[in-house]
């Protein structure tokens, strides 16, 4: 190597050494590349700083651009808002407020006493409608205070309530409830049951569209006459009944906030009275109930201080057949009749027929006759001779019979000179027997007709004494109109119909003169003996296969049939069968208890004591005559 290379650093030689020793000054090892160490550090900090200044330039793009990207975001989000509402102000004209449901608008008929007291129902739905004004205030409120408090001042729904039912609906949770009484009304009478977010949002709109539309009594009314309250109860009236035996009107403070308590969960709280777990908790409820409407000034502190748990009837309630369908049969029939409609639009018609019946009078028939008892052999008490001597059958008192025999009583009581029939007993249980042996049963005669014979009988006793088997109310009117000193009366049992709170149908007695005074009165003194005594009593038979028993006097007539047969069995018929010995104690026994229960004699009641220009001359006023 000379020094000409070394200094001059000419030629391709030179150039190398050059380099080398600049490689040399930046610190490299030509053995491990240490430039391309130095460069690629370089390389990294252009990379930072680079990203550094596309971050800067890009907040600041971002600062810059902010307010239009948000003005953009407003008026798309308004876009929106606008889209909605205006769908939803389209979809609230366009939403009408349907009928309710037919089942929902359906009801029942129901049937009570001459006494007002609760006799059964026909129909497909325990429904009755009623006026808001049928139903106290305080019944209103406790409803109010349990189910929606704010329902006098709400615009018909509840936006949280509403959000809630939408998300469990969506998120799969535990079902909702409707929230506001308007709402629930909307649900329960105008719309399907099912849980959707469609019908929700139909729900609401309906429901805003009805509290701009309609009052909020009208609201209240429609809501009352349909809420399920259990025990099979829709509505208000329906639910006093099954639960308390009163009308809706006659509920009390207790008693309301009792029923409002129960719409919570009404198949729960329906068997308070006889599950005492359930009772307490509704008790718990009810005291909450009343707690708020105290507060709200719905009922004064005193009121509140002074209720205590009402008690509720049995549940469930027992058979309901037994005789009080033969009742309801009756009058079902003549109500429709009277109405110009038939049975069964009767029954869905919301109607309450007042009957003519008695009820206490006709639960004791029913118990004086099932407590005869039949003994098929052997030989009779004196006690039980005696009474048969009395009703007029000693040839009877010696008669066996053998085999089963299955005795029927028919019985009849109504108001001579009325027609109002109080006590209809057809036979020992509807359900096994439908046929209502006093109304319809054709019992032979014999010599229960003696006293008409000879007679000039007018319609509609024309035939009497030509039939050979009347029904025990057929014969029980005729004995009536001796008894109305000539003058009959056509039984009935439907005294009043009202539905709503409007009269459509009010009984007058339908009479007409059927016989002379004076053959009256010949019927009288073969009955009397003496024409002052009272009541008169007619004890008739059909050899051994009937015996008849009719007392009357001018306020009531009360007739007794008895006749026996073999059941059937298989394909054989039924047969004719000599009543039992045990017959004539069991008329006796029946007729003496019904006529105390009703005419009053046991507790010394005279029923004489008022005068009846309505009947004929001399006669007194029949002291059930239809109210």
């Amino acid at each position: 190597m000379n020094g000409a290379d070394v200094d001059t650093g000419g030629g391709v030689g030179g150039t190398g050494v050059a380099v080398i020793a600049d490689d040399h000054d930046r610190g490299g090892s030509p053995g491990r590349g240490p430039g391309r160490g130095r460069h690629g550090a370089g390389g990294r900090g252009r990379l930072m700083a680079g990203l550094r200044r596309r971050l800067v330039k890009r907040r600041i793009r971002i600062r810059r651009t902010r307010g239009r990207r948000l003005r953009r975001a407003l008026v798309v989000l308004l876009a929106l808002l606008a889209n909605l509402v205006g769908a939803a102000v389209v979809a609230y004209h366009l939403t009408k407020i349907p009928e309710p449901h037919p089942e929902t608008a359906m009801q029942s008929t129901v049937f009570v006493d001459d006494h007002g007291d609760y006799l059964g129902r026909r129909g497909p739905v325990d429904r009755q409608e009623i006026p808001l004004s049928q139903v106290p205030r305080h019944v209103q409120e406790a409803v109010i205070a349990a189910e929606n408090r704010s329902f006098r001042t709400d615009t018909g729904i509840s936006p949280r309530a509403i959000a809630r039912a939408a998300w469990a609906t969506v998120s799969g949770g535990d079902r909702q409830g409707g929230s506001t009484i308007t709402q629930q009304y909307v649900k329960n009478a105008l719309l399907s049951p099912e849980q959707t977010l469609s019908r929700k949002a139909r729900e609401a709109l309906i429901s805003i569209k009805l509290d701009r539309t309609r009052s909020k009594d009208e609201i209240l009314q429609g809501y009352l006459n349909t809420v399920y309250f259990g025990r099979g109860a829709a509505g208000i009236q329906s639910a006093a009944r099954n639960y308390f035996g009163v009308d809706a009107k006659d509920l009390t403070v207790s008693q309301g906030a009792a029923l409002a308590s129960v719409i919570n969960i009404p198949s729960y709280y329906e068997k308070a009275g006889s599950d005492p777990k359930v009772t307490a908790k509704l008790v718990d409820r009810w005291e909450w109930v009343l707690d708020a409407m105290a507060h709200s000034g719905a009922i004064t502190s005193a009121q509140r201080a002074g209720a205590r748990f009402p008690a509720f009837r049995f549940y469930p309630p027992g058979d309901t057949d037994g005789q009080r369908q033969y009742l309801i049969d009756a009058a079902a029939s003549e109500a429709a009749d009277r109405l110009g409609i038939t049975e069964d639009q009767l029954a869905r018609g919301g109607y309450t027929v007042r009957t003519t019946f008695d009820l206490t009078a006709q639960d004791a028939t029913a118990e004086l006759a099932a407590d005869g008892t039949e003994k098929k052999t052997g030989k009779k008490t004196a006690e039980e001779k005696a009474a048969d001597a009395k009703a007029g059958g000693k040839k009877r008192a010696e008669v066996k019979t053998s085999g089963d025999v299955r005795v029927h009583t028919a019985v009849v009581a109504l108001v001579p000179g009325d027609g109002a029939v109080r006590v209809l007993y057809g036979g020992a249980d509807y359900a096994s027997q439908p046929f209502n042996d006093a109304r319809d049963g054709a019992v032979e005669a014999g010599t229960a007709l003696q006293p008409f014979s000879g007679m000039k009988l007018l319609a509609p006793l024309t035939d009497l004494t030509r039939t050979a088997a009347p029904t025990p109310l057929r014969l029980a009117s005729a004995y009536a109109t001796a008894a109305a000193h000539g003058v009959y009366a056509t039984p009935y049992t439907v005294a009043k119909i009202t539905r709503a709170g409007r009269t459509l149908y009010e009984a007058h007695p339908r009479t007409r003169t059927a016989m002379t005074r004076a053959d009256a009165g010949m019927v009288a003194k073969l009955l009397y003996g003496r024409l002052d005594a009272a009541p008169a009593t007619r004890t008739g038979a059909a050899g051994l296969r009937t015996l008849w028993q009719t007392t009357y006097d001018e306020h009531l007539t009360l007739t007794v049939a008895l006749f026996a047969e073999h059941p059937a069995k298989g394909k054989k018929a039924a047969l004719p069968a000599p009543l039992p010995y045990t017959a004539g104690s069991r008329s006796l026994s029946v007729s003496e208890g019904v006529w105390s229960k009703i005419v009053g004699t046991a507790e010394g009641h005279d029923p004489a004591a008022e005068p009846n220009p309505g009947l004929p001359t001399g006669q007194t006023k029949p002291i059930l005559a239809t109210r």
